[in-house]
């Protein structure tokens, strides 16, 4: 049951990172923004795009190293961890920073 789990997170995975490729292919080609609060909100977006690839790769990577590489596999982890905080803190922002956008003209 346990491997069944880990292989429908890997699949889940695989499916997000190339949605997270295609997200900054459609978010790079672009008009240009007048408006500060629309740059910021694409600005927000790439970043919890990228952050979220990052994630996607060290993940992948995790699961292919040999198992007698530790030091590598530690840095794999704590780099999927911290992408992983800043993909949330990024998705986190994008409300906040619409809340406070509104505020403001108002």
């Amino acid at each position: 049951m346990h491997l069944l789990n880990l292989f429908r997170h890997e699949v889940v995975v695989t499916v997000s990172f190339f949605a997270c490729v295609l997200g900054l292919i459609l978010l790079w080609g672009g008009e240009l923004q007048k408006d500060d609060v629309e740059e910021t909100e694409r600005i927000l977006f790439r970043m919890s795009f990228s952050y979220w690839l990052v994630y996607c790769f060290a993940f992948g990577i995790e699961k292919l190293v040999l198992p007698h590489w530790e030091m590598l596999q530690m840095t794999l982890k704590i780099t999927a961890a911290l992408s992983y905080f800043l993909t949330f803190s990024c998705i986190l922002s994008l409300p906040l920073h619409r809340f406070a956008a509104r505020r403001v003209e108002e």
